[in-house]
């Protein structure tokens, strides 16, 4: 078989595979980004770290800006269409804080975690409350309390508190916590980002169709899949798969086929910052390794060419 320079380019940097098989937006050193299926850069542009990503209806990209701002980018102009400011509006001026979470919702409001002041909030374009939960944190820090959160299918929020190391299901009407999981610290603690670090930092949760959790147990290096009794029912461990060696996991993705995509901050050269498996089987379908052109802190991505909605 004869492969094209550009193949043979990204089989060298991707190791096990031959070619992008998703157009995929992320977030690296020199910014935004959406690579095509061919690996090609079509769009771009500069911006500050992000640690959450959506695509709205009308085809424009929403993100953080500084930990602290929702912004709304037309993606065609690159301007700014709508903003947020979490720091300055709504009570919180002077207050430290950080935003790592927030989602579009269907009736166009936006949910935002607030971490610092222990809420979490939707507003409407105008940038009115909406709605207000205040958050149950065991020790409150802005740059801790929370990592991504989600408004689920039955209208309840459900929160990975990285700090403390739990997830968290608060009832939509009281605000009240129906349900915890403690994240399982398996190995003694080892602090830094890479590989050799170790925590319960949990960065994501999913809930499933079937009613169960996955978790994205960020420097615990691993996925897990917990009932709502908790029970683990299955998991991925961080040298499982053949040539792959997790270092932060951070955001899910759950395809409509029923495959998960796995962000893999932190892992270093050689190693793929995002992770496609089967779960029935564990078989690696796709793996994305751009690290001279993303580093080493790609934090959050989407795949832009799924055929139905995923689940994230």
């Amino acid at each position: 078989m004869k492969y094209s320079a550009l193949m043979l380019l990204l089989f060298l940097s991707c190791g096990t595979c031959v070619q992008a098989q998703h157009e995929v937006l992320l977030h690296g050193k020199n910014g935004l980004a959406i690579v095509n299926k061919a690996g090609e850069t079509t769009w771009q542009m500069p911006f500050g770290g992000i640690h959450d990503i959506h695509v709205l209806e009308n085809g424009n990209i929403m993100v953080q800006r500084n930990m602290h701002e929702i912004v709304e980018i037309d993606r065609q102009s690159k301007k700014i269409v709508w903003s947020y400011n979490s720091r300055t509006e709504n009570g919180n001026q002077g207050k430290a804080l950080e935003v790592h979470a927030f989602q579009p919702l269907g009736n166009g409001n936006v949910m935002i975690a607030e971490s610092g002041v222990g809420r979490i909030i939707e507003v409407n374009r105008d940038g009115e409350i909406v709605k207000e939960t205040k958050l149950v944190v065991d020790a409150s820090h802005p740059h801790r309390d929370t990592r991504l959160a989600r408004k689920i299918k039955n209208g309840n929020y459900l929160v990975a508190h990285e700090g403390d190391g739990k997830i968290r299901e608060y009832d939509f009407d009281s605000g009240k916590v129906i349900w915890t999981y403690n994240v399982p610290l398996t190995q003694e603690r080892a602090g830094g980002h890479g590989p050799k670090a170790y925590g319960n930092q949990a960065f994501s949760a999913v809930r499933l169709e079937n009613g169960n959790t996955l978790i994205g147990c960020g420097n615990g290096h691993a996925v897990l899949e917990v009932t709502p009794q908790k029970k683990i029912v299955w998991k991925l461990t961080q040298k499982e798969l053949s040539g792959i060696v997790f270092a932060w996991v951070t955001t899910l993705e759950v395809l409509p086929n029923g495959n998960y995509v796995i962000g893999n901050c932190h892992a270093g050269l050689g190693q793929p910052l995002l992770v496609e498996i089967n779960p029935k089987t564990k078989d690696i379908v796709w793996t994305f390794d751009r690290y001279d052109d993303f580093g080493n802190n790609v934090s959050n991505s989407l795949l832009l060419d799924v055929a139905g909605k995923s689940n994230r």
